[in-house]
């Protein structure tokens, strides 16, 4: 766990400096790069969904821990559910 935010820091960080090498501003201001990545994760939440629908699977509040508690809480689900 520890590892990803290490790189996505590390990522973040060297995209700064390019910036400032190439002595650009960042291309978004903050409540539009915001937006962006709530769309980064609604993209990336709804292929299971849709999937789930196409397949007339039931989208209830079990499948949803199952499938998200661990991406959201970093816990891994519970043997139970």
């Amino acid at each position: 766990m520890v590892k990803a935010y290490a790189v996505s820091l590390a990522a973040g960080v060297l995209a700064g400096i390019i910036y400032a090498i190439l002595d650009v501003n960042a291309p978004a201001p903050p409540i539009v790069a915001l937006a962006g990545l709530a769309g980064m994760q609604i993209g990336e939440h709804i292929i299971p969904l849709m999937t789930r629908l196409i397949k007339r699977q039931p989208v209830n509040l079990r499948w949803f821990r199952h499938e998200y508690h661990h991406k959201i809480g970093d816990n891994p689900p519970s043997s139970g559910d």
